[in-house]
């Protein structure tokens, strides 16, 4: 057992649309952080237009739950008048909080939006109770801190930061190789550049070592890869802290932020659903299950690490990416007496293939799909189209939005 912590910490969640949205906060999410159509980090996720905006926060608020719009690049001068346009969509979508980097954003959302609190986004690199307090000064009421600090440092930054500003710190997800996302080497590149949410993602590129023989063969380049897959010298492992809830609980971290926004709904679900259980697990003084931790490395990864919380990263030393269980379906109704679901498909699954049932709360339930079914009740050999809606008999009670793995 071990001790009930006083206050849990929220849990933030990713979404990059609004069906990982409500995936999210189906799955068990406090709070969720999305972007308009500009000025995002992630601006090849789906993201959201004005209106959807406001029906993303209405669809929140009405859950009891909570939204947080990113408007976190680093625009320049002539992006200003378009900025102000935009904030005053997102003024009236009205939501929770604002996070922002650029300290010139900052002070055009307290000039046009003075009623929305600001969360200073990763991206300012925060990693001292000086500039934290500064922030506050400024009118931040949280502080998502640099994802370079240790779990003694974000104690003890949280021992000299006034109380009245919230820290955030990223518990899972892609870890960048730069210094707090602030990289240059997409636009250098490709051109697109990270510091407008445009990544290219150049720090996963298989990069090759060469020696060169310069004074016999000066052309001649030799390969000194690292191993049979090449060499990977920038791309760092993925954060996973689902194991060490407690200690970030311990050293007074008031949000709990899951990174995601480009990947799948199954991902936002799963991984979200994961850090519940474990979240509430450490609320009730549990030891940590296995099964949680079994939960995060169903969804498409890399290599996993702690990040900076107790060592480094690390640098990854497989390619691409690891993935132990494939999204099948969405249940989209469910008839409690005959035991039917409805489903939605999103992966092919044929009759008699073994499966999961994953539900909120809960982690996956294996069973076997005996036998699918059309729409009109035909008996089908697989579910093989996109998209399809089928019928299956479940061992289980399901609702909507419960997932079919395998």
């Amino acid at each position: 057992m071990i001790n009930k912590p006083s206050a849990l910490p929220e849990l933030l969640a990713p979404a990059g649309n609004f069906e990982k949205l409500r995936a999210a906060l189906l799955y068990g999410a406090d709070a969720v952080y999305l972007a308009g159509q500009n000025f995002g980090m992630r601006a090849a996720a789906g993201n959201f237009s004005p209106d959807e905006l406001v029906s993303a926060v209405e669809y929140a608020h009405e859950r009891g739950k909570k939204v947080y719009i990113t408007i976190n690049t680093m625009p320049r001068d002539a992006e200003y008048d378009a900025l102000a346009r935009f904030l005053t969509e997102v003024g009236c979508a009205a939501p929770d909080a604002i996070i922002a980097a650029d300290l010139g954003v900052i002070a055009l959302i307290r000039k046009t939006l003075p009623q929305i609190p600001i969360h200073v986004s990763t991206q300012a690199s925060a990693v001292s109770a000086a500039v934290c307090e500064e922030y506050l000064r400024l009118g931040a009421s949280r502080v998502v801190l640099a994802r370079e600090l240790s779990i003694a440092e974000i104690a003890e930054l949280r021992r000299r930061v006034s109380r009245e500003l919230e820290l955030e710190v990223f518990v899972h997800g892609s870890m960048c190789v730069s210094w707090s996302g602030m990289c240059l080497l997409s636009e250098y590149f490709t051109g697109r550049d990270a510091n407008h949410g445009c990544c290219a993602q150049v720090c996963r590129w298989d990069f090759k070592l060469y020696e060169i023989e310069e004074a016999k063969h000066p052309d001649q380049r030799y390969p000194a890869t690292e191993d049979e897959y090449g060499t990977f010298v920038l791309s760092s492992k993925d954060l996973c802290m689902v194991e060490h809830l407690p200690e970030l609980i311990e050293a007074g971290v008031s949000s709990l932020k899951i990174e995601g926004r480009m990947k799948s709904a199954y991902y936002a679900a799963a991984v979200t659903n994961a850090y519940r259980m474990a979240l509430d697990g450490a609320a009730a003084g549990l030891p940590f299950n296995p099964a949680w931790k079994s939960e995060v490395e169903s969804v498409s990864h890399r290599e996993y690490s702690t990040g900076y919380f107790f060592d480094k990263p690390g640098l990854c030393t497989e390619p691409g990416y690891m993935c132990e269980k494939a999204y099948i379906a969405t249940v989209d109704d469910f008839d409690p007496a005959t035991m039917t679901a409805t489903l939605i498909q999103r992966n092919k699954i044929c009759a008699g293939d073994e499966a999961e049932l994953l539900t909120p709360g809960k982690y996956g339930q294996p069973f076997k799909a005996e036998c699918l079914y059309d729409m009109e009740g035909n008996a089908i050999p697989s579910a093989p189209h996109p998209l399809m809606k089928f019928r299956m008999v479940l061992p289980f009670a399901a609702k909507q939005g419960d997932i079919v793995r395998k």
